[in-house]
């Protein structure tokens, strides 16, 4: 307080020469600059000290300051200036600065001279672009006079605020349209998704005479196509672009590309593709993507091959597109070269492209490289996480899963209901039933989340693995969704593990009804049955399924031995060293036998004789694959099998007999998990 009153008479004791130098300074213009950047800007201080206010105000226009600018002009400009107005508003449409814009207009309504039709214009972009369309709207309604490109600056504004119909009215009551006109209305609907009202419009514009399209129109007009995946159209679009001589343009040959894509014709993108000139890096990820979308992998990867010999240099989202890709076949060797050449280019570790990585490594079952590369992420995201996480869960590692959660919480990121799936599904694959249903619990009550239906449906799987059928049935009778697919498909997998017959065919009626073309429903039940002995139920699912034109995907089990694919399938005698196979799984069946192995022959949906039953499971493929890496893989080498669907009991017994024997670590992906075998035992503790 002392120094406070100190500093109070320190103020007001002023000599008489001083008081004379501050009144003398009071004449001096106070403005914005003299109060805030002082002499950090001198040229603007000097041209505020003389009063030259406009040729301030453009100097802050050219140097994007448009806060500073218009308190210039609101404060010391009193004058109207045409030319000072246009660079303020183009620059309030450029920041987006809706309350400065709205200073600047009205700055301009409060002087005498009324504005004209150029600067009106300006003022309804400024407002259309700022977000504000019921001012846009009102300075439209006042003016006294209008042109041609006022009403096309508000159909555009209209449109791109997605407000169709009121830019519909507009463009109708429109006595002149031009190009602009059109292609602002085209690109509304197109951008909205309404992509037959983009066609239609496009078509009565061809019948407007004098009216040419540009490469504006005709990109809009191409996405509106390939929204509603209208080939035909698409193609009379293409022809309209070579009469129209805008063939040459590279965005359009981009668009038509992508046209021909999302319309399935993957050919007829390719060829534009290779047509066009001067492809950027969009261009490259666009074709990229769609070949992994339609399946067509090899093709993906070669062209990403080319990608990374020509000039351009792949960004974040190719990187992703490829790792996701890998991610998707259990391509990690694939994915170790894109890792490199990303190494090799930079690439930012704070990006998602690290997130996929993290994410092809976990699904590849490499989760010591997952780990790794999470580690030397800048930034941690929860996408990075949720992968690690999922990926312990789904290798076996339930106990790593849980653990990265609770490092994860450390963080402070909050999870999200995906990360809460992968940690109920390690809580699954460990039999970790209570602590899952803590998990469970906390979703709503901790993190305030909503339960999804993958979230009930990881719990039902959960409880029917562990053979709680009761808790499992009050809560489908509880949850307060219709139960999907995936929650009846966890309740059915549940009562195949534990011979629950009757809520096995509850199940499996749901599914009937949900998916009836789904084979795995069928055989699951007969699968079920069969080991219940009931061969009469046996029968009439088999009859039902034959009637229907249903058949069961055939076990397909491939091996990758020198960069050379290797598939086996069921009683498939056309691999080369068949015969040597079947002489080795004859030699190691005996070795399994001599261990304590005895074939589980339960699922084999024949009424057959035993001895049949054990020779029908001997060639299972994933037993071919093991046999055929054994025979021609040095001693102690690992291996890694993939499956296309879930591993038998029967091959889960026999693979920890052969890790045994063989001294061997066997990994199998198969259509649930990764199963590591490994001295007669497997990483998903016989719970999966």
């Amino acid at each position: 307080m002392l120094i406070f009153r100190h500093l109070i008479r320190r103020a007001f004791s002023t000599t008489s020469s001083t008081q004379t130098h501050l009144k003398n300074q009071s004449l001096q213009p106070k403005t914005f600059f003299n109060r805030v950047r002082g002499d950090r800007d001198p040229i603007v201080n000097r041209l505020c000290k003389d009063r030259r206010y406009t040729e301030a105000v453009r100097i802050l226009c050219e140097q994007k300051r448009l806060k500073e600018a218009v308190e210039i002009l609101d404060h010391h400009v009193k004058q109207s200036y045409s030319s000072l107005y246009t660079s303020l508003l183009l620059l309030c449409i450029q920041k987006r600065g809706l309350k400065e814009g709205s200073v600047v207009h009205r700055h301009m309504k409060g002087l005498e001279e009324e504005p004209g039709v150029f600067l009106c214009n300006r003022v309804v972009e400024m407002y259309a672009k700022c977000g504000s369309m019921e001012l846009a709207r009102k300075v439209f309604d006042e003016m006294r006079e209008r042109d041609l490109c006022s009403w096309n600056v508000l159909v555009s504004g209209y449109a791109y605020a997605g407000m169709l119909d009121e830019a519909r009215q507009v463009f109708d009551e429109m006595g002149d349209r031009d190009s602009f006109s059109w292609t602002a209305m085209i690109s509304g609907y197109a951008r909205s998704g309404r992509g037959v009202d983009a066609l239609e419009l496009f078509r009565l514009m061809q019948c407007v005479e004098g009216c040419r399209s540009n490469k504006f129109t005709v990109s809009s007009v191409i996405s509106a196509a390939a929204c509603c995946a209208c080939l035909n159209s698409g193609k009379e679009i293409h022809g309209h672009i070579i009469r129209a001589g805008l063939d040459s343009d590279e965005v359009v040959w981009s668009s038509l590309s992508d046209l021909y894509g999302k319309c399935g014709s993957l050919e007829q993108a390719r060829y534009i593709f290779n047509k066009a000139l001067g492809k950027d890096v969009v261009s490259w990820t666009a074709m990229i993507d769609r070949y992994f979308g339609e399946g067509r992998r090899e093709e993906g990867y070669q062209l990403f091959s080319n990608l990374m010999e020509s000039r351009v240099k792949p960004n974040d989202f190719t990187f992703a597109g490829v790792l996701n890709a890998c991610a998707g076949h259990a391509a990690e060797d694939i994915g170790k070269q894109v890792h490199g050449y990303m190494m090799r280019v930079g690439f930012d570790l704070s990006s998602f492209a690290a997130s996929a990585l993290v994410h092809m490594y976990s699904k590849c079952g490499n989760m010591t490289n997952a780990k790794r590369v999470l580690h030397e992420t800048k930034w941690l995201d929860l996408v990075s996480w949720t992968s690690l996480i999922n990926g312990y869960a789904q290798n076996g590692q339930p106990e790593e899963a849980l653990q990265s959660f609770e490092l994860l919480l450390e963080t402070g990121i909050r999870p999200d209901h995906v990360t809460f799936v992968a940690v109920l599904s390690a809580c699954t694959h460990a039999g970790l039933v209570d602590k899952g249903l803590e998990y469970f619990e906390s979703i709503k009550e901790k993190y305030g989340l909503t339960y999804t239906g993958d979230h009930y449906a990881c719990v039902l799987d959960m409880l029917a693995r562990s053979g709680r059928f009761k808790e499992a049935e009050d809560i489908i009778n509880k949850i307060p969704m219709k139960p999907n697919k995936f929650l009846w498909a966890s309740v059915l997998g549940g009562c195949r593990i534990h011979g629950n017959i009757d809520l096995a065919a509850r199940a499996a009626e749901a599914l009937f009804e949900i998916e009836p073309e789904n084979p795995a429903t069928y055989i699951t039940l007969a699968n079920i049955y069969a080991t219940a002995g009931k061969w009469g139920e046996v029968s009439n699912i088999r009859k039902i399924m034959q009637d229907r034109g249903l058949t069961k995907k055939p076990g397909m089990s491939w091996i990758k031995i020198k960069r050379e694919v290797h598939v086996f399938l069921i009683g498939d005698t056309s691999h080369p060293m068949f015969k040597e196979i079947c002489d080795y799984l004859g030699e190691l069946s005996k070795k399994m036998r001599e261990e304590g192995y005895v074939p589980d022959t339960k699922a084999v949906l024949h009424d057959v004789e035993e001895e049949q039953k054990e020779q029908n499971i001997t060639y299972h493929s994933e037993k071919l694959a093991v046999a055929f890496g054994l025979i021609v893989t040095p001693p102690g080498t690992s291996l890694k099998i993939y499956k296309n669907l879930r591993t038998c009991v029967d091959c889960h017994s026999a693979l920890k007999f052969i890790s045994k024997i063989s001294k061997r670590r066997l990994v199998v992906r198969d259509s649930n998990r990764f199963h590591c075998f490994e001295e007669g035992r497997c990483s998903c503790k016989d719970y999966w």
